[in-house]
């Protein structure tokens, strides 16, 4: 007899036991002892009155739910406005920027709503979000070519060889916009971001030429709010070379770079290509002058106040190995002006400028001019292929014949019935 055909005949045995006198319980008891093979002491406290058998279900008492639907559109709105973030990042960004917006007329909720939305953990967000992330429809190459004497007075720097909190440490890549093909000139992105800071700039041009690569870097350190004192470019022959050498040099700037196949030492700068590179402008092929006006455009407008002034990012804090697993600790997420604001290493002159510029700008206005650029960007994109297949035209069937041949006329088969 297993236990649960012992608990049902120990069940129905105390509704008898209950009623039998002294003689009938000792009858019963014995009975008992032979069938379960239990101690008598144990059957006299299970079948006394105090067991209940069937214990009554306890009702679990459940919280209120603090955080209604009618949160759910703003935050979607406040998601948008900011770039479809996470939800730490997301939480940043309301702190900063929800009673700004609600003064713009740009999100328009109950002071109610504002304090729960202020209240609200990443986690929460993340929760309420997940619905309308669900139904919205959500490769590097390179050439080997170096020049071993210039490469061999470059020294090289790893990821974890930074003093993250200095200014200026600026790390360089190239993303291009080859599409399917790298056959041909095509358009590149110059990409520069700030250890410290994370502030981002970038520039575009035409094809990989080494002295186009140097005046876009010129032209993207003349719009950093500060001074540089290090540059860290890839690898690639558009930046190790005697162009971006000497000007260096003459700039007294610091010149490292990275470790061939090493992604890792040059981090900082690839995180950043593909949330504010790729996923921007896409990964089709851009070729013409007019494509490369739109991308630098976004790039010296919209786009770099948008992502340094209301794009929240996270620094690393610790990074710790456990039995295999890596664990990371972040600090709290803040944009790249909230860095520069509260870091002593930045100038006074600096941080009143970028806050007057701060109080001119609107987080939503800027998104709005970003997407009419790039469908701006797209209806050129398509343009130019339309003209490319209209220019193809269908070629003409060759037609071949036999009065060239000097031998005999040609014969048909017989036929077979």
């Amino acid at each position: 007899m297993d236990m649960n055909s012992k608990k049902q005949y120990l069940c129905e045995l105390q509704k008898e036991y209950l009623k039998s006198g002294k003689k009938g319980k000792s009858l019963l008891l014995e009975e008992a002892e032979k069938r379960t093979a239990l101690n008598r002491k144990y059957l006299i406290r299970k079948l006394s009155v105090k067991t209940l058998w069937s214990k009554p279900k306890r009702k679990c008492a459940t919280r209120p739910r603090q955080y209604g639907s009618d949160l759910v559109m703003p935050l979607v709105e406040l998601w948008d406005i900011f770039s479809k973030p996470c939800g730490q990042r997301l939480k940043s960004s309301i702190k900063d920027e929800l009673s700004h917006l609600r003064l713009l007329k740009e999100i328009s909720i109950t002071d109610q709503q504002a304090d729960k939305l202020l209240k609200m953990s990443p986690k929460t967000i993340d929760l309420l979000l997940v619905h309308e992330k669900s139904v919205r429809l959500l490769n590097e190459k390179y050439r080997e070519k170096k020049n071993p004497l210039l490469y061999q007075m470059i020294p090289t720097k790893m990821s974890d060889g930074w003093d993250r909190e200095i200014l200026g440490q600026i790390q360089i890549d190239g993303v291009e916009h080859c599409g399917q093909t790298v056959a041909g000139e095509y358009a590149n992105t110059i990409a520069h971001t700030d250890i410290s800071s994370h502030w981002w700039e970038a520039e575009a041009v035409m094809g990989k030429g080494q002295s186009r690569t140097l005046i876009a870097i010129k032209l993207v350190r003349s719009r950093f709010p500060f001074k540089w004192i290090e540059i860290h470019p890839d690898n690639g022959t558009s930046f190790i070379n005697y162009y971006l050498y000497d000007y260096a040099r003459a700039e007294k700037l610091e010149f490292s770079r990275s470790r061939p196949y090493h992604k890792n030492d040059n981090c900082f700068i690839e995180q950043k290509n593909s949330q504010n590179v790729r996923k921007v402008v896409g990964h089709v092929r851009y070729d013409t002058e007019p494509e490369i006006d739109i991308l630098n455009d976004l790039y010296h407008n919209e786009l770099r106040l948008y992502k340094n002034f209301f794009q929240p990012v996270m620094r690393l804090e610790s990074k710790e190995r456990d039995k295999g697993h890596i664990r990371r600790k972040y600090q709290e997420a803040k944009t790249p002006y909230r860095w520069l604001i509260e870091s002593p290493e930045t100038p006074l002159e600096v941080k009143q400028k970028l806050m007057t510029k701060y109080d001119s700008l609107n987080p939503a206005d800027l998104k709005r001019k970003i997407d009419l650029k790039i469908k701006q960007l797209a209806k050129v994109y398509q343009a130019k292929h339309q003209l490319t297949e209209e220019k193809v035209q269908p070629e003409t069937p060759t037609i071949v014949t036999f009065s060239n041949y000097p031998t005999a006329p040609l014969r048909l088969p017989a036929l077979t019935t």
